[in-house]
């Protein structure tokens, strides 16, 4: 392990079996975290704990489904257990779909992705910020927003729609837990190389055009750049930072 920047802290990860959740791990872990990685698939989250132990750092995994209250508690529960505190979290998993117009969409589409994206993000600061309180003062938070949190996109109502809520929930968290010195952020995250985008731009290469269409950097993020910069916010280096939007999107939500 090679960092100090998240030293002694212990960190929740949800969505840590792949793309960004999965090198946020690695790489928290790098900069000196114990981390505890939650997501659905038990053999991803084996196989990502087991490189970090690898190279000497902690994990340990709890598989659940942040749509699941239950899950999310034994979650926070696990690492408060395997590594005794929970100084941070990453709220990273999502989900969603271009889909097409909004009154063509199913109802069942919109469903899901606001209790992966909105739900999600509620259950995890529900469970989270009462142990992070009951600590005392301090603690940091950082949501997956997206650029769809900002503007809209013209495709993907429902994902649109979530986003600007785990940004909603973010900014009103934050106002009601600074007292405690617990610090929320929203990662405003612009196209990123995951496994699930490049699947998708192989099946639509029209995709790969539009993901960077806006952007002053014309090219996708790679998931360490999301990382970094969640472990920006995580730190103490981001001390006087909460409540905030926080664009990592190439300069899309400049233009």
């Amino acid at each position: 392990m090679q960092g100090n920047q998240l030293d002694g802290r212990t960190i929740m990860i949800t969505g840590a079996s792949s793309g960004i959740g999965a090198t946020a791990a690695r790489y928290f872990a790098a900069e000196g975290a114990a981390v505890l990685l939650t997501a659905r698939r038990k053999d991803k989250l084996e196989e990502v704990a087991a490189e970090i132990t690898a190279a000497g750092g902690r994990a340990e995994i709890a598989p659940g489904d942040v749509t699941d209250p239950e899950a999310v508690e034994a979650a926070v529960a696990a690492a408060v257990r395997a590594f005794g505190r929970l100084d941070g979290a990453f709220n990273n998993a999502g989900w969603g779909t271009l889909g097409p117009l909004l009154h063509e969409t199913d109802d069942e589409v919109f469903e899901s992705v606001m209790a992966v994206n909105v739900r999600g993000v509620w259950n995890c600061l529900k469970y989270q910020l009462p142990v992070m309180m009951a600590q005392g003062p301090g603690g940091s938070v950082v949501n997956t927003s997206s650029t769809a949190g900002s503007f809209a996109t013209g495709v993907g109502s429902p994902y649109v729609a979530a986003k600007h809520a785990v940004l909603g929930l973010t900014r009103a968290a934050a106002a009601e837990y600074g007292v405690h010195g617990i610090r929320i952020n929203a990662l405003m995250v612009g196209s990123t190389r995951t496994e699930l985008l490049e699947a998708a731009i192989r099946e639509l290469p029209q995709l790969g055009v539009a993901a960077t269409a806006r952007s002053i950097q014309p090219r996708l993020a790679e998931p360490i750049e999301i990382a970094r910069a969640a472990a920006w916010l995580l730190s103490d280096q981001a001390s006087f930072v909460t409540g905030g939007a926080v664009p990592v999107d190439g300069g899309a939500s400049a233009i």
